[in-house]
């Protein structure tokens, strides 16, 4: 095994571990999106209706159209998580003995971001078995269909956390910064209502909505789910991965970081 997947497997098994060792983080990353399937859903079917037509040609419930956007939801507080841990890695100096291995340090950074996205996977498997429990199912076919639309999108919003990591010099300042970035991107997108539905309401918002990353990040596994391509959505999730990717490279070089902590 070369160096380069022994370092792969060591990060991703060691996420896994951190993981499955805080359990708590694993019941929240489901409660929160099923409290917002079962309970939140009530209220927003009465005012959306039942008949969300386009792009599926179907009749489908509330509760089924906000599934994908809760798939996001997990991967979304998933990515921003595991970049915290990145901020609390580097304060305890576990991140600096990592980086200054002999191996590039992009590839190391990309192992972290696959780690990240493989627990996100779990968390959304699980989910989608939860809701199905409570009757709310996709196409048989979709739930494979989705898993290469989940690890494009999960790469995507890890490539944003690892981003905002990189900017991030003390613990306390991100839960802040946090929140700035997730609840916008969550509500401005069509996690929660379609677009033509925010169009009704402000042509601003709706535009706001569709430049919104998470927002085809949402569409290309909704139209997974329903075992269709999105090509216009993976186009964009595609491109805003490689910009945040290369974008957190340039934040964690060495010799950048280093001038920051000189101007600290």
């Amino acid at each position: 095994m070369t160096p380069y997947l022994v370092a792969m497997r060591a990060i991703v098994m060691r996420e896994a571990w951190r993981f499955l060792n805080q359990r708590s983080r694993f019941f929240a990353a489901l409660v929160r999106p099923m409290v917002w399937l079962v309970v939140f859903a009530a209220g927003f079917r009465a005012a959306l209706g039942l008949s969300i037509i386009p792009p599926y040609q179907t009749y489908i419930t509330y509760e089924v159209y906000i599934v994908p956007g809760l798939c996001g939801m997990i991967q979304l507080f998933n990515a921003m998580q595991s970049s915290l841990s990145l901020v609390y890695d580097r304060e305890m100096g576990s991140m600096r003995l990592l980086l200054t291995s002999p191996l590039p340090r992009g590839w190391l950074l990309f192992c972290k971001l696959l780690a990240g996205t493989a627990v996100s996977l779990l968390q959304v498997y699980v989910f989608l078995l939860l809701a199905a429990l409570f009757g709310i199912k996709m196409p048989a076919a979709g739930y494979l269909y989705v898993l290469p639309a989940l690890i494009v999108s999960g790469l995507m919003l890890g490539a944003l956390g690892l981003l905002v990591s990189s900017t991030i010099r003390q613990l306390e300042n991100f839960a802040g910064v946090m929140n700035f970035i997730i609840f916008p991107m969550f509500f401005l997108s069509s996690a929660l209502y379609p677009l033509w539905k925010m169009q009704e309401s402000s042509a601003l918002l709706r535009d706001i909505c569709a430049v919104n990353p998470f927002t085809h990040a949402v569409e290309l596994i909704r139209f997974a789910l329903y075992e269709q391509a999105n090509l216009t959505a993976l186009a964009w999730v595609a491109v805003t991965f490689f910009v945040c990717l290369l974008g957190s490279f340039w934040g964690y070089d060495p010799g950048r970081m280093m001038m920051r902590r000189k101007g600290g």
